[in-house]
């Protein structure tokens, strides 16, 4: 377990984990509040890792919200420690860590240590360890963890970019009817490798 080389996101989750265990009187850590936490996070890949592997994060997160409920409640103002099964997760999660050639554990590399380890906490997640494997790719695509931020880098043309091609495909967009020449000249000089900076002009309203 490297707590050291946790990203500034799975950092962020450790200490949000803490919270909730100390608003529901438990005594330690689990890996219950860890994924809870990674789940609902800001701007975390979890939710849509999970969601890509065919998971529903909500339903995800209310199954984990139930099993907390039932963990052990002490009275007191200590502070909860790391369980022993949060401990082993973390250590898992540090082995898919060098198994990706990466320097940092994200939270990819924690979702990984709990599906491999076909446990309950697995069972709740309820995502296919080749579906996850598939969304991780997706999502980070060639890129390997080298810093403590990589979330920021990931998915970059999803977080900066509209895919029209996808709405076409999905119906979104109406149809164009005529200017068939029209429009296989813009395209003609968009996809040229010299001179591809095309002006449209024209009267408002006429389909620019």
């Amino acid at each position: 377990m490297r707590l050291d080389r946790l990203t500034s996101k799975t950092r962020e989750a450790l200490v949000a984990s803490e919270q909730l265990a100390t608003r529901g009187s438990n005594p330690e850590l689990y890996p219950e509040h860890f994924l809870l936490s990674l789940l609902t996070q800001d701007g975390g890949i979890t939710a849509p890792i999970v969601q890509k592997a065919g998971g529903d994060p909500t339903a995800i997160g209310r199954a984990l919200d139930q099993k907390l409920r039932g963990m052990p409640k002490v009275q007191g103002g200590a502070e909860p420690t790391i369980s022993r099964r949060l401990r082993a997760v973390l250590t898992n999660a540090w082995t898919e860590t060098e198994r990706l050639k990466d320097e940092y554990t994200s939270a990819e590399h924690v979702l990984l240590a709990i599906v491999r380890a076909n446990d309950e906490l697995a069972k709740t997640l309820g995502v296919p360890q080749d579906a996850l494997t598939r969304a991780i790719q997706e999502v980070r695509g060639n890129q390997r963890v080298t810093d403590a931020d990589p979330e920021g880098k990931y998915q970059t043309l999803e977080k900066f970019t509209h895919d029209l091609t996808k709405d076409a495909r999905e119906g979104k967009i109406d149809p164009v009817i005529g200017r068939d020449e029209e429009i296989r000249r813009v395209m003609q000089v968009l996809s040229r490798r010299t001179k591809n900076n095309p002006v449209l002009i024209g009267e408002p309203g006429v389909g620019k």
